[in-house]
């Protein structure tokens, strides 16, 4: 498989100068773990993760050292450190020039990657144009597709995948973080939803995709205000 079958493709993404409240917010109402910083003209210039909001002061998290450590850690450090303490834009807290893949990344690069770098999402790029990102959530869905036997998608498939997400998308109710894995004409559905009526309109949307064999259900229903979330039914019983 490789990265554009797995991919998250619509995506969340902020600017350099969104304020950090602005991108925690973001964060939490799409349930995502980190956002992409795009710039004016859409080009990816850097990633924003939780990782980035541990040392705030805000919270009460700054750095705390002795004046000798201070003395070795060094002015420039201690610098950096501030404006990531400190700072009110993205920009002042982001991890620039992030590590990406392109679209033809295989399962086996991707992970490579991760492992090495030690990061959990790979932004996905297409002749310099973000497309899509994915994330060890992606990989974990991949994972237990293809632990049910499926076999590995065709060119068929990522044609109905497209047809499939292009459909759902377009439409108000369309679940946050929606994927969708194609193979051989069956379909695993997987996305973020708080409205469990969402779920019967995106399996119906998805049914009447001519090519679409079978559908199955990962969707995960959350309640915005106390983040409590249920699995789908079909899950809650594998389990």
């Amino acid at each position: 498989m490789r990265a554009y079958q797995i991919m998250t493709h619509r995506l969340t993404t902020v600017r350099v100068d969104t304020p950090i409240a602005k991108a925690a917010e973001l964060m939490l109402e799409k349930r995502v773990s980190g956002l992409p910083v795009v710039d004016a003209k859409g080009r990816l210039v850097g990633i924003v993760s939780e990782g980035d909001f541990l040392r705030r002061g805000e919270i009460g998290t700054r750095h705390r050292r002795s004046g000798w450590l201070e003395f070795f850690v060094g002015p420039g450090k201690l610098a950096s450190e501030f404006v990531k303490e400190e700072g009110r834009t993205v920009g002042d807290v982001m991890t620039r020039d992030p590590v990406t893949i392109n679209e033809d990344a295989t399962l086996e690069d991707i992970v490579q990657i991760m492992e090495q770098k030690g990061i959990k999402r790979l932004p996905v790029l297409r002749n310099g144009d973000l497309i899509g990102i994915v994330t060890r959530a992606n990989l974990l869905q991949a994972v237990a597709n293809l632990a049910r036997g499926a076999s590995q998608p065709s060119p068929d498939d990522d044609t109905l995948r497209k047809e499939i997400l292009s459909a759902i998308e377009s439409q108000p109710w369309s679940p946050m973080g929606l994927n969708a894995v194609v193979r051989d004409g069956i379909v695993d559905l997987s996305g973020v939803i708080t409205d469990d009526r969402q779920r019967n309109a995106v399996v119906v949307a998805t049914k009447n995709v001519p090519g679409v064999k079978a559908v199955h259900d990962h969707m995960c229903w959350v309640d915005t205000m106390s983040g409590f979330y249920v699995e789908a039914p079909s899950d809650q019983k594998s389990s």
